[in-house]
């Protein structure tokens, strides 16, 4: 079920109200707090595009193979986008990218009932029908400026639950193969030399080799060895950025 609000402060932080149940997602044209990866704030016109937050309780998988979850939401949203003929990519971790530019932010947080998950909240924003965006942000893009008309925002909600659904149902039959090819067929720079940054602000040059099951990206030196990394372990650098 579709719960609409006006304004909240976070759509994640409504979501985790035990009311909310599996498949439930929480919309809000304003959000007073809204929060994106590596505490970045999520701000966002009204009636101009989607922030949401799906619940989901997969309570089936266990708390190291949650990157599946993370790989079934990526794929839906591209799946999603080529409904509309939008062509994407997955910037790991979870940004959906189109060419160098982010039409789509994730920020998923997991509650754990012992060794597997109980209930997961994750919150999406969509650019949509946005075309004039704040200078400081770094690369947006929307669907609106890419195809060069309006969407239907309803429409577009309803095609990403439908195409989670679907995604959702290989998790449940175990399918993992099938969710880690549906992620690294989308893998943004796969193959590519591509540039990062460690945190202490060194930069390296590396090929994009895919990602382990974990979640770890991994990526091969000049030199030809390969490491692995973690979320927040290294950044892209990206032209224009």
């Amino acid at each position: 079920m579709i719960y609409r609000f006006d304004t909240l402060t976070s759509t994640n932080d409504e979501a985790r109200a035990p009311k909310y149940r599996h498949g439930d997602i929480v919309w809000a044209e304003r959000q007073t707090a809204g929060r994106g990866q590596r505490g970045h704030t999520w701000i966002s016109p009204e009636g101009e595009n989607l922030t949401f937050t799906l619940v989901a309780e997969p309570r089936f998988l266990a708390a190291d193979r949650q990157f599946l979850l993370l790989e079934a939401i990526a794929a839906a949203l591209c799946d999603t986008f080529a409904d509309f003929g939008i062509d994407t990519r997955i910037k790991w971790t979870n940004d959906i990218y189109h060419g160098d530019r982010k039409l789509v932010g994730i920020l998923i947080e997991h509650f754990y009932a012992g060794a597997t998950l109980a209930r997961t909240v994750i919150g999406i924003g969509i650019n949509i029908n946005q075309t004039a965006f704040d200078p400081a942000l770094p690369n947006p893009v929307s669907m609106r400026q890419i195809a060069g008309r309006s969407f239907d925002r309803g429409a577009v909600l309803a095609a990403f639950e439908r195409r989670f659904a679907e995604r959702y149902a290989l998790l449940e039959r175990g399918d993992a193969a099938a969710l880690d090819e549906a992620y690294r067929a989308r893998l943004y720079r796969l193959g590519c030399e591509q540039r990062f940054r460690l945190p202490d602000g060194t930069p390296f040059t590396a090929v994009i080799e895919g990602v382990r099951t974990g979640g770890e990206l991994v990526l091969r030196r000049a030199d030809g060895t390969c490491a692995e990394y973690r979320f927040r372990e290294v950044e892209f650098v990206i032209e224009g950025r």
